[in-house]
């Protein structure tokens, strides 16, 4: 899946990934009166107004971007409808060739490592057949617990042609609390950084990246010049670009000479873009164009800030 993945972002000239982290205070009110008139204020009309709002993003971003990335918490927090909307939205995102990076951030060990990479990555065993379930093509993990929280995602990628990111440097303001700390003189966000370049370096795609990737978040840029330097051949998912604070011209370093190595992650700055003030013009009935003009904005950011 990373050589797909790398195949599509050179096909699009976009090293992004729109973020579908849908909370109800995005959605437009059209969409939600409609939601709610047949399903009530409910669970499941929250998760239909979900649902909605997030088709009208991937139908007219789709032929722009190489992934999306839902975050599932956005969707468990309406319970089994919710997840069901993050289940309806992973495949209709696949349904537009789009490569899926479930943002899941899932770490714990043995049998309940591999029931997480199994489900959302693999396929589970049903008597005489093997079914996926979420199917997404990249999850993201927490390598807190070490390799026997990684090692069972690991395998079922090699089973299944798909990938990871683990977390190394978050774009959250208190990451340093730990991350930072200091291990034989040097961060430990670096260490996570070796170990994960070691762990990739057996799992190399044709494109010459590997399919185990890492989280370096965008508000960190001295980190992340550092970071690229300890994995070179590490595909890095990039949080924190626009909303968070991270602009296009922190970012150089993340990528290689190559021009890859990175993919760059914008949620809200995207898929509530008509609430902005420079988006303003489109109006709430078309925030998926709204959506679309972000991308358009985001891609020659990140062009111009590489060249």
């Amino acid at each position: 899946m990373i050589n797909k993945l790398v195949a599509k972002i050179q096909k699009t000239n976009a090293p992004i990934v729109v973020g579908l982290d849908p909370m109800l205070a995005y959605i437009p009110e059209h969409i939600k009166e409609k939601a709610f008139k047949e399903y009530g204020e409910t669970l499941e009309g929250a998760a239909e107004a979900i649902w909605q709002f997030n088709k009208g993003i991937l139908d007219t971003t789709a032929d722009l971007i190489p992934a999306v990335k839902p975050q599932i918490a956005m969707y468990e927090q309406f319970g089994v409808p919710g997840v069901a909307a993050y289940k309806k939205t992973v495949d209709y995102a696949k349904s537009k060739d789009l490569v899926i990076i479930g943002d899941v951030k899932r770490g714990d060990i043995g049998s309940t490592s591999e029931a997480y990479a199994v489900g959302h990555l693999g396929r589970v065993q049903i008597g005489s057949n093997r079914i996926a379930g979420f199917d997404e093509d990249f999850a993201t993990v927490n390598p807190y617990l070490g390799s026997d929280g990684i090692k069972p995602f690991i395998k079922v990628c090699k089973e299944e042609n798909k990938g990871i990111f683990i977390l190394v440097k978050t774009s959250n303001p208190s990451s340093g609390e730990f991350q930072d700390r200091l291990i034989d003189g040097r961060p430990l966000y670096e260490w996570v950084g070796e170990k994960v370049n070691e762990w990739g370096a057996e799992h190399m795609g044709e494109c010459g990246y590997s399919y185990v990737g890492c989280v370096v978040g965008a508000t960190y840029p001295e980190m992340g010049k550092v970071l690229r330097k300890v994995m070179p051949k590490t595909y890095i998912l990039v949080p924190g670009y626009g909303a968070q604070g991270g602009k296009a011209k922190d970012l150089v370093h993340y990528f290689n000479e190559d021009g890859l190595g990175a993919i760059v992650n914008s949620s809200r700055g995207i898929i509530a873009a008509y609430k902005q003030e420079a988006y303003a013009k489109f109006g709430a009935e078309n925030y998926a164009d709204a959506s679309r003009q972000a991308v358009l904005d985001m891609i020659e950011d990140i062009d111009s800030a590489l060249n």
